[in-house]
């Protein structure tokens, strides 16, 4: 059963969800932020930068405690049952993600400290050659994603659900250059594995992303998509 866009008799109840949508979208944007902001700091060696976006991830975390009680509240007062509970339940699991991509650009930011931090020799631009490629992957899905569950777009969330396969075969070819490197020159192990951090915590961005857009896709369709493959959930999703 698809999601209905009908109103509610007691309109404070279309106040609640409206709210709790808005605040789950307030924590994209701000998650957002953060990877744009830590991969800036990265590219200027900016440590007061990465150091920020390390300390404003509690705000992350407090957006996501709050929009959690939100969802208990309303499910405890509002006994929400059909598409109303679908709604609640996949914003609740969205969060969830939104929290953890959150942590994924604050690892990046606390690997820019730990690669620049009263270093005497700094990675070479080929260690980082894969890293703004992958950053640039993984926020066009985010962006996506705050896109799609802001619209209620199912083929958007498709799109990006399909973005996933690019960023996993980016990050092997960057994995497979960086270990090269590691062998011909054994003196770039420390900074070549802070970068293999900072690419897998790129390509975990894309796996919650990726997980946001299949919950949109059980929001609006009411089909769960996830643990299937991508043929499934392209059929799935699209068909009425």
């Amino acid at each position: 059963m698809a999601i209905s866009q009908d109103a509610h008799t007691v309109k404070q109840f279309d106040v609640l969800l409206a709210n709790l949508r808005n605040l789950v979208l307030e924590m994209g944007g701000l998650v957002e932020e953060q990877i744009k902001h830590a991969i800036q700091a990265l590219d200027d060696e900016d440590l007061i930068a990465a150091r920020e976006v390390i300390s404003r991830d509690q705000i992350i975390n407090g957006l996501q405690v709050k929009a959690d009680e939100d969802c208990v509240s309303i499910i405890a007062l509002r006994q929400p049952l059909g598409s109303d509970l679908r709604l609640i339940m996949s914003l609740s699991k969205i969060v969830t993600d939104l929290e953890r991509i959150g942590d994924e650009a604050e690892k990046i930011a606390r690997m820019t400290v730990k690669t620049y931090d009263g270093v005497s020799s700094p990675p070479s631009a080929k260690l980082l050659r894969d890293v703004v490629p992958m950053a640039r992957l993984a926020q066009d899905m985010l962006h996506g994603c705050l896109d799609a569950l802001a619209r209620l777009d199912v083929e958007k969330a498709v799109e990006v659900a399909q973005g996933d396969d690019e960023l996993d075969q980016e990050f092997q070819s960057a994995l497979r250059r960086l270990i090269t490197y590691m062998m011909e020159d054994p003196r770039t192990i420390g900074q070549a594995i802070n970068v293999i951090f900072i690419v897998k915590a790129l390509e975990r961005i894309g796996d919650h992303s990726k997980n946001i857009a299949e919950y949109i896709i059980y929001l609006v369709k009411g089909k769960d998509v996830r643990h299937v493959s991508m043929d499934v959930l392209v059929q799935d999703a699209l068909e009425e």
